[in-house]
């Protein structure tokens, strides 16, 4: 027995000491099988028992039937609907040679069962064997060939019997029926490489049908083999050949091409909540109203999922499209514990055992809810525009993120955030005023007229929803690889990860904000007008102290200063200070002293420069572009600001400036007030004396002479050297 595997399986069989024995029933947990002799005797034995005894040998009849060992178990499934009829029909003819009923249960006769050649209280098995056979030879052949009941015998009952025993009904199944797929004898080694041949060729080319690649093989066996076309495996057989290796092929060719376009192949282990957060943007199928003319407008809907936990950790909503900036500060979101809205209860408060919800909100200032916040690892998106941006690429790289793109075409990359979306929708969306369905042919009549909802308050609906639902949900089809069967939910799965890994409470400073916005770098700090940002001039007292001067930074950008603006909110840049690395607003040089105007963000600038440069204007300072600009936001005039007067585009842009000042102005965190720069005049001495005394805290004083310094330092003090000229001194 060394070395040979023994099945002790129910229904294997057993020779000890030459006698032949059959598996009963197996006792694993205890080690032990029941063994049953062929003239009915029993006895129960331990696997060590079996491994240690110097005459066990396994079963010729159970070694054989073994032979598709390597193979998964034969079910009931794999048969056809006509496959299924025959077996059971077997199994009835089976159970009423073996007990004299066909259905196998006394209990349950049919009429006029058992028949006197069946009764088990007058024959024998062996009698009742024989009769069986006698019966199913009287059948005419083509009935018994069509019921496939011919060449019974007794040896096939008993087989059959044995296979029962072992698997049940799927025993009494024709061993043809099931038989071992793969291999074609007429399949040889030319005949497999003319089909990898002809597959690889036509892989990018336009589709064609089986025909046309049945022709190709044939053309390259007679050209590079000498065969001749006779000789080649018909269509049938390739056509066979071809599904089994390379798939029906009824998909789309664009699609089969763009498997290429990985270069490297591989899977990705998520082990624990934050190693893969999924990106991704709908539009959100809910109308809701604009805060300026109260309109019905579509909002765009970005989420953060954990592939590991299928939280959503974080979500935006942005009228008309989102930006490289909203997605950036959705990633800081990801980083950020949520906060407890007023009206929410305590069972919406951090619930995760092994941490405190007390000591979280110690270190973030105030109540978190029930949301998983953590530092992302991989970050995977499609290849929408947004997500290409370079701004983008380089926040997630600041970040320490690595950038996981999915494969072109293949939305199963990310196929959890795609069935968010729609399990968001069936369970909320749908119940909301304003829904629009999947496409327009389930639209309703007017869901316009529907919509109620504003912004903030379709933005309080979902953060509600996310934290007292689905976070509580049951994952049917998410289960984890070490609990497949059990009942989780994102709040569970993230505890399950606190008790088997720890969680590292980090919570990034609110100067990440300013980090995360788009750099520009600014060679000198003008004296008179601060630095200019795309297009516009920025001023504040942080930069007194650098005015005229160069940088220290070296590298790529040597000697540049470096300011960050937020596209969303051009009226201030940010400035960090080299020494204290404290940041600073700079206001637009354009504004008024009181600051009364609205938000305008990059489209705005870039509409106002076009305009100023069409006109032929040269303002001398950004104050004179202040009317032009007021003009463009329909400020001026009342009459402009009517919804009849402007197009619903224009009507949108005005309430998508609005919302994302709102935006801006949630995400920026609260600096100390910052005085306005004084008015520079050039040429004004009066405006220098001013930066000269804000620079200097006190009067000058001249440096030492440095060759009196030296002297001072040094322990001996040599004596003057003698002046040839003068003699000695």
């Amino acid at each position: 027995m060394t070395g040979v595997p023994m099945d002790v399986s129910v229904g294997a069989e057993l020779v000890l000491d030459g006698a032949e024995w059959r598996v009963e029933r197996g006792e694993p947990h205890a080690g032990r099988v029941h063994l049953v002799g062929l003239d009915g005797s029993r006895q129960c034995v331990t696997f060590r028992f079996l491994a240690h005894h110097p005459d066990c040998l396994v079963s010729s009849r159970t070694d054989a039937e073994g032979a598709d060992q390597g193979r998964q178990p034969k079910s009931l499934r794999d048969l056809t609907p006509g496959q299924l009829t025959l077996v059971k029909l077997r199994f009835a003819h089976l159970m009423e040679a073996s007990t004299g009923f066909r259905s196998g249960d006394p209990l349950r006769p049919e009429p006029g069962e058992p028949k006197p050649q069946y009764d088990p209280d007058t024959t024998f098995l062996t009698q009742r064997r024989l009769a069986k056979v006698a019966e199913l030879e009287a059948l005419g052949r083509m009935e018994a060939k069509a019921l496939a009941l011919d060449r019974v015998g007794v040896r096939t009952l008993i087989r059959w019997e044995i296979r029962r025993r072992r698997d049940g009904l799927i025993g009494c199944a024709d061993d043809r029926w099931l038989r071992e797929s793969g291999g074609h004898p007429s399949v040889t080694a030319d005949v497999r490489e003319a089909i990898h041949a002809v597959r690889q060729e036509t892989r990018h080319l336009s589709k064609v049908s089986m025909a046309t690649k049945v022709r190709l093989i044939t053309q390259y066996m007679h050209e590079r083999f000498g065969t001749e076309p006779e000789d080649v495996p018909s269509y049938p057989v390739l056509r066979r050949v071809w599904r089994e290796w390379f798939g029906s092929g009824r998909g789309r060719q664009r699609n089969e091409q763009a498997t290429d376009l990985v270069a490297n192949g591989g899977y990705v282990l998520i082990d624990r909540p934050g190693k893969v957060v999924a990106l991704d943007t709908t539009v959100l199928p809910v109308m809701v109203r604009e805060s300026v003319f109260d309109e019905p407008v579509k909002v765009h809907l970005t989420i953060a999922l954990c592939a590991y936990t299928h939280s959503i950790c974080a979500f935006r909503l942005t009228l008309v499209s989102d930006t490289s900036v909203d997605v950036a500060m959705l990633l800081r979101d990801v980083m950020l514990p949520l906060p407890m809205r007023d009206d929410w209860g305590t069972e919406m408060e951090w619930p995760y055992p092994g941490l405190p919800a007390a000591v979280v909100a110690e270190f973030a200032g105030h109540k978190v809810a029930g949301l998983p916040f953590f530092e992302p690892e991989t970050v995977t998106t499609d290849h929408g525009s947004v997500y290409r941006n370079h701004h983008l690429v380089q926040v997630q790289e600041d970040l320490g993120c690595n950038i996981l793109p999915s494969r072109v075409l293949r939305p199963e990359d990310k196929n959890c955030v795609e069935r968010a979306f729609g399990s968001v929708r069936s369970l909320l969306f749908e119940w909301l005023p304003g829904y629009t369905g999947v496409d327009v042919a389930d639209r309703g009549a007017d869901p316009e007229g529907d919509a109620v909802l504003t912004i903030p308050e379709l933005e309080y609906a979902i953060a509600t929803w996310i934290v007292g639902t689905w976070q509580r949900r049951r994952l049917s089809d998410y289960a984890p690889h070490w609990d497949p069967g059990g009942d989780h939910s994102p709040n569970s799965l993230l505890a399950a990860a606190f008790s088997q890994g720890g969680f590292a409470l980090e919570i990034p400073s609110p100067d990440l904000y300013y980090k995360i916005l788009p750099e520009h770098a600014v060679q000198k700090i003008d004296a008179h007008r601060g630095v200019k940002i795309r297009g516009l001039w920025y001023d504040g007292p942080a930069l007194l102290p650098y005015q005229g001067e160069r940088s220290s930074r070296g590298g790529r950008r040597q000697t540049a200063w470096i300011i960050h603006r937020d596209p969303r909110d051009r009226r201030t840049v940010f400035f960090q200070d080299p020494l204290t690395h404290e940041w600073h607003p700079l206001r637009w040089t354009g504004l008024p002293p009181d600051d009364v105007v609205p938000a305008f963000g990059d489209k705005r600038v870039s509409e106002l420069l076009r305009k100023v440069k069409a006109a032929g204007l040269q303002p001398r300072t950004d104050q004179e572009l202040l009317p032009q600009l007021l003009g463009l936001m329909h400020k001026v005039n009342p009459v402009d600001r009517w919804a009849t007067q402007t197009t619903k585009s224009q009507r949108i842009e005005i309430a998508r400036e609005r919302e994302q000042a709102r935006a801006a102005a949630a995400d920026r965190p609260q600096l100390p007030a910052q005085p306005a720069a004084a008015a520079r005049t050039p040429g004004s001495n009066d405006a220098r004396r001013r930066r000269r005394e804000a620079a200097l805290d006190g009067p000058l004083e001249a440096p030492p002479r440095l060759g009196d310094e030296v002297r001072r330092r040094n322990l001996f003090v040599l004596p003057p050297a003698a002046d040839s000229s003068k003699g000695e001194q």
